[in-house]
């Protein structure tokens, strides 16, 4: 069953105009810093390599391509766990977190893409390429500046919607509230 964010039969709790505009305030300021900064590594990304190593090991159980795809997977699987446990408690500002977060790891992942050929990149652990052995397997390593730019915009795209539905979803509590408030003359 797929998930409805915008479900009637989650109890979604409110976000106050002050978290709303916190939240707002922050998510635009790192994409002003994402977009500054050149390396393509972001802060956060500190923490999703984490993720993104431990999942090396994790998917190396079900074959060598899945143990290479397993670092992205890694760094994918834990915001959406975190979002999943946020989404039944009805958090929205957790939901929304979860959400930037996710599509945040596009960029870098982005990045690592299209650094399949050049091998610029500095890169933790065995020094394979990821994304080199990947696209080389599947023979899209001539593509990996597209496919990596592809996922970008992805990234991007993905963080501005995340933004869009906390602001919607704020609005859509404000119309429930109005509406279940009694008219006073």
């Amino acid at each position: 069953m797929r998930p409805n964010f915008s479900d009637s039969s989650v109890d979604w709790k409110p976000v106050s105009s002050v978290a709303l505009a916190a939240w707002l305030a922050f998510y635009v300021f790192f994409l002003i810093y994402a977009a500054r900064e050149d390396s393509g590594f972001l802060a956060l990304d500190y923490v999703n390599l984490v993720f993104h190593e431990a999942g090396h090991p994790l998917f190396s159980w079900f074959g060598y391509t899945l143990m290479i795809l397993g670092g992205t997977l890694g760094e994918l699987l834990v915001p959406s766990l975190i979002g999943i446990y946020f989404y039944r408690q009805g958090e929205t500002a957790g939901v929304a977190f979860c959400a930037f977060w996710f599509f945040e790891n596009f960029l870098y992942i982005g990045t690592y893409m299209a650094d399949a050929r050049t091998l610029a990149l500095p890169l933790v652990g065995s020094g394979d390429h990821d994304w080199e052995i990947l696209f080389g397997e599947w023979g899209l390593l001539v593509h990996d500046r597209e496919i990596g730019g592809f996922t970008r915009r992805i990234g991007w795209l993905g963080m501005v919607c995340s933004m869009a539905w906390l602001a919607w979803m704020y609005v859509r509590n404000r119309r429930q509230e109005r509406q279940l408030t009694p008219a006073t003359d």
